[in-house]
């Protein structure tokens, strides 16, 4: 089978914050960018969480006021940030390009194609595109609206309000040969409490059986990481289409190497079509 992109990446906005110090992981943000290459798309969460951080480091306390006003103002603080910090460590031979999307950009059949030609325009000239939602201009009771008038002319509609599903729909956008998903986690477990009933493999012998296989792991999903996010079960929701589509999907922790995941030689799970 044809790929047109060998991997989309994302990183989890958890799996990139030391919690012992209370500020970004700058280890795990350093040795992921050195693995970046051209070939490889990357989706971060982190810029509203480190925006918060770095806040209150500078001025001792947190923001007040409504929810969505201190979501854009931590956004736009942390996406400086996370922009600067990736192109700090990712290989000086490479481009690094940022690429905001938000949900008009995969509902709107000609947005999609202008961002599906940019980057796949990417590997040939040796540059690597950084996606992150753009939190800072998405205004949450503006995008229901939105959404709303969508689905009223059509049955299935993009959010993106998640960037696994961010991730999920730039690979099929660009079909990818593989989709990574990293977490704090080590990958979908049957008890979130047991590490030892993590699930390696989730496959079968087509799409529709891998999906079958995929439904019933969520059964066992429950939770998230922190507020806002959707947790594994959506993940394993949102894969469901790149996997139709012959992307092989893995669900790994942001402590191992990208390398380590996709050779089997980390703890992960793999959703693939045998």
């Amino acid at each position: 089978m044809a790929f047109d992109i060998e991997l989309v990446g994302k990183i989890g906005s958890m799996a990139l914050i030391n919690k012992e110090y209370n500020d970004m992981d700058y280890n795990i943000l350093a040795r992921i960018s050195r693995e970046l290459k051209p070939g490889y798309i990357w989706v971060t969460s982190g810029a509203t969480e480190i925006g918060r951080l770095d806040y209150i480091h500078r001025t001792g306390g947190e923001l007040e006021g409504p929810d969505s006003d201190i979501k854009t103002d931590y956004a736009a603080q942390g996406q400086s940030i996370l922009m600067s910090s990736y192109r700090m460590y990712v290989d000086g031979r490479y481009s690094v390009r940022q690429f905001l999307v938000e949900h008009q950009h995969f509902n709107d059949p000609a947005k999609r194609e202008h961002l599906k030609a940019a980057l796949l325009r990417c590997p040939a000239q040796k540059a690597i595109p950084i996606i992150n939602y753009n939190d800072p201009v998405s205004y949450e009771e503006n995008r229901k609206m939105e959404i709303q008038a969508l689905r009223a002319k059509n049955a299935k509609v993009v959010e993106c309000i998640d960037n696994d599903e961010t991730a999920s729909q730039i690979a099929c956008l660009v079909k990818p040969k593989y989709l990574l998903i990293l977490s704090s986690v080590d990958g979908i477990y049957t008890d979130a409490k047991d590490k030892t009933t993590l699930v390696h493999n989730i496959d079968g012998a087509t799409p529709d059986e891998v999906i079958g296989h995929i439904e019933y792991y969520q059964n066992f999903c429950d939770g998230a990481s922190r507020k806002g996010a959707n947790g594994a079960r959506m993940k394993l929701e949102y894969v469901k289409e790149p996997v139709k589509l012959g992307t092989t999907v893995f669900i790994a922790n942001s402590r191992y190497s990208i390398k380590d995941i996709l050779d089997g030689k980390a703890p992960s799970t793999k959703i693939s079509v045998r």
